[in-house]
């Protein structure tokens, strides 16, 4: 007997269309005192106001932090925490796309435990249960609403730093499709993207020696027999309606596929774990202040070009659920898609410098988690080459 799986997810997940309008039932159960996390746009937006007005409706006292900024300095999120105190919440809701939910998160993680964010960097650190936490995403990409992980931005280090705890997933997300129809394409494209790379690098990331306590062990264990089910159908459905999503933003079956297709791979790789992809587009991201989505999906097809000796029977699976002929096909094609939604090809078009390659090579190797996970191990000199060849939109060297 050889398969082993592991899951976490919310106690209760609700998706369909429509469905934040149960809000107002849900939240009572679960606090009276409910703090909204959001940004500045989202707080005046009338999807908001009527969220907002649901919780009143249900006799919650309710106080709105607007505050959150893109990538979630660890600042921002100190702020947040301090000026949430006197209002005494016992209940957070993180309404927005993936920066509102980390910061959510990590507002909830700082009421219950107090001190900063730094001293709960990296894998099981957090030392008990959170606030409660509801997540409503607005977007369709980072799975934050299921996952067990916060990312911040943080100054000193120049770089995105994660807090991964089973404590951090929230205890309901509420994902209404509904929510993503006024997304821009170029949003919905990076935030798909990311999604999609996600469900892949979940999905061929390493598979460990299921030893009893591993998932105890780590917060990422790498794939299994579980997370494999939900990056599949993630990777079916985002290969379905990505695309058709990016080209009409009213195209209702598409943006439900889109949705779906990112909560699906947000419960994969929250336990699976993501790999290379990831960890070199951490410093990509301080580099060229460019997104997150953006980035991983650059740098995925050089990466699968490059895992693709120890991926075989993934990359023949991976083809069956995007409908493509073959293990062969299924970089190219997903090269082509991404071209398409207008991801751009090589990291020069990120503006990543030449002499920078060396500085980004050297710092995607100080990522044990991330490159631990990869199917191919990668050495200092091999992840120089994988960098310089996604630099220079040069695939065919990797192989």
């Amino acid at each position: 007997m050889n398969l082993f799986g592991t899951l976490r997810a919310p106690r209760e997940l609700l998706f369909g269309a429509g469905q934040r309008h149960a809000l107002g039932t849900v939240a009572p159960k679960l606090g009276q005192r409910a703090l909204v996390v959001t940004d500045a746009r989202l707080a005046a937006d009338a999807d908001l106001r009527a969220l907002v007005g649901q919780l009143e409706a249900a006799n919650l006292a309710v106080l709105v932090d607007s505050s959150t900024l893109p990538d979630v300095p660890v600042e921002s999120a100190v702020s947040s925490a301090d000026n949430a105190r006197n209002f005494q919440p016992d209940l957070v809701i993180g309404i927005g796309g993936g920066s509102c939910l980390d910061m959510a998160k990590c507002v909830a993680l700082l009421l219950a435990h107090g001190g900063r964010p730094q001293q709960y960097y990296g894998e099981h650190t957090v030392p008990g249960p959170v606030l409660p936490l509801i997540a409503i995403p607005t977007t369709a990409g980072t799975g934050s609403e299921v996952t067990p992980v916060a990312v911040l931005s943080d100054a000193e280090r120049s770089l995105k730093v994660g807090i991964s705890s089973p404590y951090l997933i929230p205890t309901v997300s509420i994902c209404d499709p509904e929510l993503t129809l006024s997304c821009p394409p170029g949003l919905t494209a990076i935030a798909g993207a990311d999604a999609l790379t996600h469900a892949l690098e979940a999905f061929s990331a390493i598979r460990r020696e299921p030893v009893p306590g591993i998932a105890q062990q780590r917060v990422f264990v790498g794939k299994n027999a579980l997370s494999d089910q939900f990056a599949l159908s993630a990777i079916e459905l985002l290969w379905q309606g990505l695309e058709a999503a990016c080209k009409d933003g009213a195209d209702r079956a598409a943006r439900e596929k889109v949705m779906l297709g990112a909560t699906l791979a947000g419960l994969a790789f929250g336990v699976a774990g993501t790999a290379a992809a990831h960890a070199i587009q951490y410093p990509v991201g301080a580099l060229t202040h460019t997104a997150h989505g953006l980035g991983v999906a650059c740098l995925m097809p050089y990466v699968m070009t490059w895992n693709a000796p120890a991926i075989e029977p993934e990359l023949a699976q991976i083809a069956a659920a995007a409908g493509l002929k073959g293990p062969g096909e299924v970089v190219p094609a997903l090269a082509a898609l991404f071209a398409r939604i207008g991801i751009p090809a090589p990291l020069r078009d990120l503006g990543l410098a030449e002499e920078r390659i060396d500085g980004v090579a050297e710092q995607s190797c100080g990522i044990p988690r991330l490159i631990q996970n990869n199917p191919r191990p990668l050495n200092a000199q091999e992840m120089r080459n994988l960098v310089a060849a996604a630099h220079g939109g040069d695939r065919a060297s990797l192989t």
